[in-house]
């Protein structure tokens, strides 16, 4: 499988260059960044510290993606509509780990999955995906009886807000409790806002120097509490999962996927 990455001089984007290198069936054969990065037409293995590759960073996605057969795009929503339509003329495949999408933006990216094969995954990670996994268990397991909080901590750079795992983890519970998540979800307590309802689930967001990526679920009972976090201490493991997205995708039929189908856990 040959692929390009989008956002290819970016902090993501070099992981993602290493993750392709050290990929079994993966070549990398393009990278972009956008119209007047510094860094266009500089060579993406030397700017990834991967030693020089021969492919140069261009700004043109239509182009880069003649010679590929699959996206990685880790970008805004925006931009991955935009790469979503690129790709779905040329008829190819896309791996996206974009988050903060709209219910609107969501509709279109089902649209374009209609014509091309995406995975779409707001965490890559192996262990978050086991994570949403024992979510869903618990919560059947402990039903009504157990308070839900989901508390998630990131860098101070992240422009989202609460991160597209953590509604990823609020909707697992909601899903197994027979809730609906758009309304339990409580994302602002202050003041006299009254006591906590049995149904809803608190999101809380900390923002602060260089944290890659920390999730805690909180299921509170009366005496007990039962925790269930992942800490991610590099970026390195969502670049590997969005490489083994890649080879899953391989021969697969136009549709919308995520992390829990490439690794067999639906």
């Amino acid at each position: 499988m040959k692929v390009a990455i989008v956002g290819a001089a970016g902090r993501m984007g070099s992981r993602l260059i290493h993750a392709v290198l050290e990929a079994e069936e993966l070549e990398l054969t393009g990278a972009t960044e956008r119209p007047g990065h510094p860094q266009i037409g500089m060579d993406a293995g030397l700017v990834a510290g991967a030693g020089e590759l021969g492919i140069l960073i261009s700004d043109d996605l239509a182009a880069t993606m003649v010679n590929a057969d699959v996206l990685i795009d880790f970008t805004f929503p925006d931009v991955t509509l935009k790469n979503l339509h690129v790709c779905a003329e040329l008829g190819k495949r896309v791996v996206s780990g974009s988050t903060g999408f709209t219910p609107e933006q969501r509709a279109e990216v089902e649209k374009y999955a209609e014509e091309v094969p995406v995975v779409l995954a707001p965490n890559m990670s192996v262990g978050v995906n086991a994570c949403f996994k024992l979510l869903k268990e618990a919560a059947k397991i402990l039903g009504d009886g157990f308070d839900v909080e989901v508390v998630e901590l990131h860098h101070n750079k992240k422009k989202d807000s609460p991160s597209g795992t953590a509604v990823r983890m609020g909707e697992v519970v909601a899903e197994a409790l027979g809730r609906d998540y758009n309304r339990v979800a409580n994302y602002h307590r202050e003041g006299l806002c009254g006591e906590r309802t049995k149904e809803e689930i608190g999101m809380q967001t900390v923002r602060g120097g260089d944290i890659v990526g920390e999730h805690t679920v909180y299921f509170i009972g009366m005496g007990e509490r039962i925790e269930i976090s992942h800490r991610a201490m590099s970026r390195d493991m969502f670049a590997r999962g969005a490489a083994r997205a890649c080879q899953w995708l391989n021969g697969k039929e136009p549709g919308l996927y995520d992390m829990q189908d490439v690794l067999g856990l639906k």
